[in-house]
């Protein structure tokens, strides 16, 4: 009897579990690895996931990766939104990857210079592109702190210098910024290149890619001076290590980490939410007390301490500088290749 009586509450438990099952919908989500990742799956994603009785599939891959993606993708998305860096972001829009993102909420709240692409991405997450250097050597050689990109010329620091190559995003804006302060710009590189062939070449150390070598590098003391983000910058002087960021006096350059909802998504409801919590005041706050990125929201709250570390406030936001990737993307095949050539 007691067998007969158990049946229909197991029919009812299958039921109402396949009922569950059906009414919670998942995102995809294409984002970066690393502190990012963690810090979304251990205290952003769940509280969205809980409000919206839905769940996350986290995709990790840097900028270029989930590019190839949504190429690869293209007739059948299965990306519902993307983390792509605003340079390649703006291949994505051109592409036509990107839906329009509701003005509301959240998003009424951010910086006008984080949204891009006719409202189609923003930015979660200013990074500043200045000048990173060893304090302590600094102090050592009585050293006063760098305040323009013009000290990556200075001899004293000859083998001692690290530029990215053109294929890290910090090298191609190091690149357009001495073109810019020689006389040129996006569409007249040459000065660039002479800067960086002729007075920024014999400092140079190596023209290091890898994040986590330059760190090494500066660790063991053999760096004085690199061109790299804010976000870099705070996380090695996390680590213990005296490290400083210089805003140039011609301005850092302004690099996000940027978002769109994707177009064909079949959750788009739950894409434009995600960003919308991802780009609030709290979310912000998370973001840049683990990764180092500057809040894009305008009402965000920061400690003292970690305002001074991060792209924080109109002032600093204010002052950082764009450069416009419709002309450099157009352009950067070719001067890769360049680079290659005749910088390294």
């Amino acid at each position: 009897m007691n067998s007969y009586r158990a049946l229909p509450l197991a029919i009812l438990s299958t039921a109402l579990l396949a009922t569950a099952a059906q009414a919670e919908r998942t995102l995809y989500l294409a984002g970066y690895g690393g502190s990012t990742e963690t810090i979304l799956k251990e205290k952003v994603l769940p509280k969205w996931e809980k409000a919206n009785d839905a769940r996350v599939v986290y995709i990790p891959g840097n900028s270029t990766t989930t590019l190839a993606k949504l190429q690869a993708q293209k007739n059948n998305q299965e990306i519902d939104v993307a983390f792509i860096d605003d340079g390649p972001m703006e291949q994505a829009l051109a592409l036509g990857f990107c839906e329009k993102i509701e003005n509301k909420g959240s998003m009424s709240e951010v910086y006008d210079n984080a949204k891009f692409g006719n409202g189609r991405a923003v930015g979660f997450g200013f990074i500043a592109t200045g000048l990173t250097y060893n304090k302590k050597m600094f102090k050592d050689n009585g050293w006063p702190a760098p305040t323009s990109w013009r000290d990556l010329e200075d001899s004293k620091f000859k083998g001692k210098v690290v530029v990215p190559p053109i294929t890290n995003g910090y090298g191609l804006l190091a690149l357009i910024q001495m073109a810019k302060l020689n006389g040129g710009g996006e569409t007249n590189i040459d000065p660039g290149f002479e800067a960086m062939i002729e007075r920024i070449g014999p400092n140079i150390l190596t023209y290091e890619p890898s994040s986590g070598k330059l760190s090494e590098m500066f660790q063991s003391g053999d760096v004085a001076l690199a061109v790299w983000g804010s976000s870099r910058a705070k996380a090695l002087a996390g680590t213990g290590f005296p490290a400083g960021f210089a805003y140039p006096k011609e301005g850092a350059v302004a690099l996000m980490a940027a978002t769109c909802p994707v177009v064909d998504s079949d959750v788009p409801d739950l894409a434009q939410s995600f960003i919308d919590y991802l780009v609030s005041a709290e979310v912000q706050a998370l973001l840049a007390e683990a990764t180092g990125f500057g809040p894009v929201n305008k009402n965000t709250q920061l400690s003292a301490e970690l305002e001074a570390s991060v792209p924080f406030g109109p002032e600093k936001v204010g002052k950082m500088v764009s450069v416009d990737y419709s002309i450099i993307n157009k352009q950067r095949q070719e001067w890769t290749k360049r680079w290659n050539r005749t910088v390294e």
